[in-house]
């Protein structure tokens, strides 16, 4: 078989064989195909879409690519939880130790950052000590333990798909149903949970741009799941605006630790509950969220998994050395706050990755100070900006001020989950 061959068929707008994918996996693994050639596929894909069959083709050689992890030791129904992506995302951090304390099962394979949205890796990697990097035997070891485990997939585990989501981060070749779904659910499968809830986020901040896409994404990957035998459901949820009130590592790491106390953001405090309720239905878990955010419990957990994979909360998060607010240049209420925007702001601070070899900063971020809905008078601020240098701040001070949208009337918030997906079809609203 040739690659150029296979990458032309898929350029003309041909089905791909199942042979024929895992060709080019196994030989881009192999290292026999260069990163240029997988782009140039990965490009292909993006403008010419995948049929059903492919796809399923596509997760199944992903899957096959590696080792599955067998969570067979561990009683219960395990439920993982993954989200698509979004700017302040931290619902992983808040939801699954919350669903753990009550009693649910979680082992979870995450992400690091994916160009302006950030990655749950990230924001652990900035407590100080901890580690992401968990040999199966004591990452079943942990869910045991302490319930909940959250890692970096294992280079024996999907190795074909960590090699194209670097790739995608840095070929702008994100935005795609069939790769996100393959991606996301090859991981989701070999990690060896029985159910899966899924995040699917749409708008400005997110890499689906509507809801039509976003609901698009939501019901193949909720057939892949159930395909695969694994009882799976999807929120589709707005990302116009950012989650909470911070986007960076270690700010989010704080906002999850405040949330888990029942304090905070009301917005991501519901969407939380709602995930989490999600996730203890698929484990057939009567427990209420609300009961173990209130006692404190879900925040024990989450320390105690912490501490688990190493961290040390009490050597204190990462703090910016430069901390400036963005103010407002005109009196107003908050119509609307542009994640992308934001997103991109944080990662010229350093939040994020432009490319794959670059450092994070885990201090650097933003913290906003007048959410949607929020009356403002001129020179309050909007935003604080958390940066290792005053030049940095100054890079970023006019997008973030242009991020915020005001109007002279009242604002009330627009609804965040919008409808849910299952294997019985889409159900519109929250």
């Amino acid at each position: 078989m040739n690659v150029l061959e296979v990458i032309g068929r898929k350029r003309d707008g041909h089905e791909h064989s199942p042979e024929e994918i895992q060709f080019l996996l196994g030989g881009y693994l192999r290292k026999e195909i260069p990163d240029y050639q997988m782009a140039a596929w990965l490009m292909a894909v993006c403008i010419r879409g995948m049929t059903a069959p492919e796809t399923l083709a596509l997760t199944r050689a992903m899957i096959e690519s590696g080792e599955v992890l067998d969570l067979s030791t561990i009683p219960g129904i395990k439920v993982d939880k993954h989200s698509t992506g979004g700017v302040g995302d931290k619902v992983t951090l808040v939801a699954a130790p919350l669903a753990a304390a009550c009693g649910v099962k979680v082992p979870k394979l995450s992400g690091r950052a994916l160009a302006h949205t950030g990655g749950t890796l990230d924001k652990l990697e900035s407590v100080p000590g901890l580690t992401v990097d968990l040999e199966p035997e004591r990452f079943i070891k942990q869910v045991l333990e302490v319930g909940i485990a959250v890692a970096a997939q294992s280079p024996r585990m999907v190795p074909a798909d960590k090699l194209l989501y670097a790739l995608r981060d840095v070929t702008a070749t994100v935005p795609s149903v069939p790769l996100i779904a393959s991606s996301v659910m090859s991981k989701k499968i070999a990690a060896g949970a029985d159910a899966i809830v899924l995040d699917v986020k749409f708008g400005r901040g997110a890499f689906m741009p509507d809801f039509a896409s976003a609901e698009e994404l939501a019901k193949e990957m909720v057939t892949l799941g159930e395909g695969a035998g694994r009882r799976t459901v999807a929120l589709v949820t707005a990302m116009d605006n950012p989650l909470g009130r911070s986007v960076g590592n270690a700010l989010e790491v704080q906002e999850a630790l405040d949330a888990l106390s029942g304090e905070g953001d009301a917005e991501l405090l519901e969407v939380c509950l709602r995930v989490t309720r999600e996730m203890c239905e698929l484990a057939g878990v009567r427990a209420d969220p609300q009961k173990a955010m209130r006692s404190g419990a879900g925040r024990q957990t989450f320390e105690r998994m912490l501490v688990a994979q190493g961290g040390h909360l009490e050597r204190g998060l990462p703090v910016a050395p430069v901390q400036v607010p963005v103010t407002a240049d005109r009196d107003g209420h908050v119509e609307a706050i542009d994640a992308l925007e934001v997103g991109l702001s944080a990662l010229e601070l350093g939040a994020g990755r432009l490319r794959k070899e670059d450092r994070v900063d885990p201090a650097a971020g933003v913290v906003i100070e007048a959410p949607v809905g929020a009356r403002v008078r001129s020179g309050d601020p909007l935003a604080t900006v958390h940066a290792r240098s005053n030049e940095l701040v100054e890079r970023v001070t006019k997008r973030l001020r242009n991020a915020w949208r005001l109007t002279d009337r009242e604002v009330g918030k627009p609804p965040h989950v919008l409808a849910r997906v299952d294997k019985n079809g889409i159900a519109k609203g929250d």
